[in-house]
C-alpha cells in the first residue's frame, strides 16, 4: 500500500491534485480556528468543556455539532456550521425531486437540468445557513433557552442584536466558501470535496480522543467515575478494529442479481451474462443523519418548555425521556433509523423503472418474466437486503450509546466506534482510495491491492 502512495507522487497530474486537495484542507482547518466577531473565547471554551462532559441532553447535541465542525464550535469559529447546511439542503432536494414533477423533469433533462437543481440547492443552503446561524447565535446569548446550563460568564461581548446579525452573515459566508472549495476539490483534486471536508473535521478530533483514552487508562477511571484499566484500553482498541472492519463490510456489501443480455450479431443471437448489484446499505449514512436531526428537536424544545415558570409537568418528563443517555431516546432513535432506511430506498430505488429499462435493452433475470414480475422480484429482493442492512446500521448507530451508557466512555470518544462518524470516514476513505487506484492503474502502476480491486471503482 505504501508503494502505491509513493507511485502517486511520481505522477505529475496526480501529485498536483493531491497538493491542491491538501492546500484546501489546510485553508478549511485554518478557518475553523478563527473565532467569530464578538465572542468571548475563554468563557466559551470553559462552557463547552463543562457541557460536553455532562450527561444531559445538551451535551449530546453540542458534542455532535462540535464533532462535525472539527472542533470549530468549541471556539465558535468562522467554520462553526461547517459544510453541514449544504448537506442538509442537498438531502432536502434529493427528497423533493421524486415528489415535485418539475424537479423530476429537470433531473431527466441531463446536465443542464442537474445544473439547475444544483443552483436551487445553493439557494436553499443560504436559507439553511441563515436559520442555523441565527439559532447558534441566539444560543450563545442565552444557552438556557435550549436546555443548556447558564454559563459562569457571558459568552459574547457587545450588543446582542449586532452579535446575531454579524454572525449570521459571517457563518453563512464561510459555509458558502466551504461549499465552493469542496466543489473545487471534486473538480481539480482527489475525492468528493464536500465529503472530504466533513471527514477531515471528524478525523481532526481523533488525536484528542486517543489522548483522552490514554489519560483515562492512566488515571484508572472515566470522567463519570467508572473504572477503566489499561487492559480495557487494549480491548477497546481491538473492538475499534473489529467495528471498522464490520463497517467496511456493510459499506461494500451487495447482493448480485444475475442478468442475461440478448445481443444481436450478424446472422445470429448471442447471450451475455452479467449481474445487477443491490447494495446492502443502499441509504448509506442518511438514516442516521435524518434520525439524529429529528431527535435534536425534542432535545432542545422539551427542555426549553420545561424551564419556563409554571411549566406543565409533562414537559419535564419528556425532557428527561429524550436525553441522549435514556432508553427512550435509544428506542425512538433506532425506530427512526429503520424507518428512514426503507424510506430512502423507496424514494431512490424504482424497481418498475429498472424492469422497464431491462426490457428495452433486451435483458432479463433468468427464471423471471420481463415487466411487472421482474419489478416485483426486484422489490422483494431489495426489501430483504434493506432489512439486513437496516438492522446492521441500527446496531452500528447504537453501539456508541452503549459504550457511553454502560462503560462511561466520553461521548466524543465513543462516536469513533460507530454511528455517523465511522460510516462517513470509511465511505470517504474507500471512495478516495478508489479514485487514486483508478489514476494509478490507468498509468500502469500497481494499485492498493495486489489482487482484486476496490468495489467502489467505476471502471
Amino acid at each position: 500500500m505504501w508503494r502505491a502512495f509513493l507511485n502517486a507522487l511520481k505522477v505529475k497530474e496526480l501529485r498536483n491534485r493531491l497538493l491542491f486537495t491538501a492546500l484546501i484542507i489546510v485553508l478549511v482547518r485554518f478557518a475553523s480556528s478563527i473565532p467569530c466577531p464578538g465572542v468571548n473565547p475563554t468563557a466559551l471554551e470553559n462552557f463547552i468543556s463543562d457541557v460536553t462532559a455532562g450527561s444531559n441532553a445538551g451535551g449530546g447535541v453540542m458534542a455532535m455539532i462540535d464533532l462535525f465542525s472539527g472542533g470549530a464550535m468549541t471556539h465558535f469559529a468562522l467554520g462553526a456550521l461547517g459544510i453541514m447546511p449544504y448537506i442538509t439542503a442537498s438531502i432536502i432536494m434529493q427528497l423533493l425531486v421524486p415528489v415535485i414533477p418539475s424537479l423530476e423533469k429537470l433531473q431527466r433533462d441531463g446536465e443542464s437540468g442537474r445544473g439547475k437543481i444544483a443552483q436551487y440547492t445553493r439557494y436553499l443552503t443560504l436559507i439553511v445557513c441563515a436559520v442555523q446561524g441565527m439559532m447558534v447565535a441566539m444560543a450563545m446569548i442565552n444557552p438556557s433557552k435550549i436546555g443548556l446550563p447558564e454559563p459562569g460568564q457571558p459568552l459574547f461581548v457587545g450588543s446582542p442584536v449586532l452579535f446575531i446579525i454579524a454572525n449570521i452573515v459571517v457563518l453563512t459566508c464561510t459555509t458558502m466558501v466551504f461549499t465552493w472549495l469542496g466543489e473545487q476539490i471534486t473538480e481539480r483534486g482527489i475525492g468528493n470535496g464536500v465529503s472530504l471536508i466533513i471527514t477531515i473535521g471528524i478525523v481532526s478530533r481523533m488525536p484528542h480522543s486517543v489522548l483522552e483514552l490514554i489519560d483515562m487508562a492512566m488515571k484508572g477511571s472515566t470522567p463519570s467515575g467508572t473504572s477503566f484499566r489499561p487492559v480495557q484500553l487494549l480491548l477497546l482498541l481491538a473492538v475499534f478494529f473489529i467495528v471498522t472492519a464490520a463497517t467496511i463490510m456493510l459499506s461494500q456489501g451487495y447482493r448480485r442479481i444475475p442478468i442475461q443480455m440478448v445481443r444481436k450479431s450478424i446472422g445470429r443471437m448471442t447471450d451475455g451474462s452479467t449481474y445487477m448489484p443491490l447494495k446492502v446499505n443502499f441509504a448509506n449514512v442518511m438514516p442516521i443523519i435524518f434520525a439524529g436531526a429529528i431527535l435534536m428537536l425534542p432535545q432542545t424544545l422539551f427542555p426549553a418548555l420545561a424551564s419556563r415558570p409554571g411549566a406543565w409537568h409533562g414537559w419535564v418528563v419528556l425532557a428527561q425521556a429524550f436525553q441522549h443517555d435514556k432508553m427512550t431516546y435509544a428506542v425512538v432513535y433506532g425506530a427512526l433509523i429503520i424507518l428512514f432506511s426503507f424510506f430512502w430506498v423507496a424514494n431512490q430505488f424504482n424497481p418498475l423503472q429498472i424492469a422497464d429499462n431491462l426490457k428495452k435493452e433486451g435483458a432479463y433475470i433468468p427464471g423471471i418474466s420481463p415487466g411487472q414480475p421482474t419489478a416485483d422480484f426486484l422489490d422483494a429482493a431489495m426489501t430483504r437486503v434493506t432489512t439486513g442492512g437496516a438492522v446492521f446500521l441500527l446496531v452500528l448507530a447504537l453501539f456508541p450509546m452503549f459504550l457511553y451508557n454502560t462503560f462511561g466512555i466520553p461521548f466524543m470518544v465513543a462516536q469513533f466506534f460507530g454511528g455517523t462518524s465511522l460510516l462517513i470516514m470509511v465511505g470517504v476513505v474507500l471512495d478516495t482510495m478508489s479514485q487514486l487506484e483508478s489514476h494509478l492503474t490507468m498509468r500502469h502502476y500497481d494499485g492498493f491491492l495486489k489482487s482484486g480491486r476496490l468495489r467502489s471503482r467505476s471502471n
